[in-house]
């Protein structure tokens, strides 16, 4: 259920009323190519309380696709994949990739706390060097002749699966 804050309430206000409820899972964003997909990852990010968003390389990310919600959430950048690893510590890392999966997202049995999900490119994937390091490579199932999902609708999935798990259905 979307939060009704104070219409005077300050963008700190807000992402302080809001860090209580944050979840325990970050998204990770290496090198999408698409400032545009970036932006609209955030505004996903924030409609499920992820607890960070983190992007990796210097790509820009479109403010008006995040429809603004870029000023109430937790954006980290790092400048390449060893940074994101220090970053990220021991916390699992699980990179989202068709291409290598071990297991498909409906046939998680557990998602860990304080998991890391890994997003790449739509036309390059992952990179190799973060595949290495992922605690779990989770696929999506696709139906069609089309071999990739959008970044944004693959992130999309995954988060909503993640809430779906963690929350009692409220209807």
């Amino acid at each position: 259920m979307a939060l009704d804050p104070p219409l005077d309430a300050s963008a700190e206000e807000i992402r302080a009323s809001l860090a209580p409820l944050r979840n325990d899972f970050s998204i990770a964003i290496d090198k999408a190519g698409n400032p545009f997909a970036v932006g609209a990852i955030i505004r996903v990010a924030h409609s499920f309380l992820a607890r960070e968003i983190i992007l990796i390389g210097d790509e820009p990310h479109y403010e008006k696709a995040s429809m603004g919600m870029h000023k109430f959430e937790s954006i980290v950048s790092v400048p390449d994949e060893r940074a994101l690893l220090e970053h990220v510590g021991t916390r699992p890392l699980w990179v989202i990739e068709k291409d290598g999966a071990r297991v498909n997202i409906t046939s998680v049995g557990q998602f860990p706390k304080d998991v890391v999900f890994v997003f790449g490119s739509e036309r390059f994937g992952v990179r190799p060097e973060l595949m290495q390091r992922a605690d779990e490579i989770v696929g999506i199932q696709l139906y069609g002749v089309n071999h990739s999902l959008p970044v944004v609708v693959a992130a999309g999935i995954v988060m909503h699966e993640w809430a779906r798990r963690h929350y009692a259905p409220s209807v």
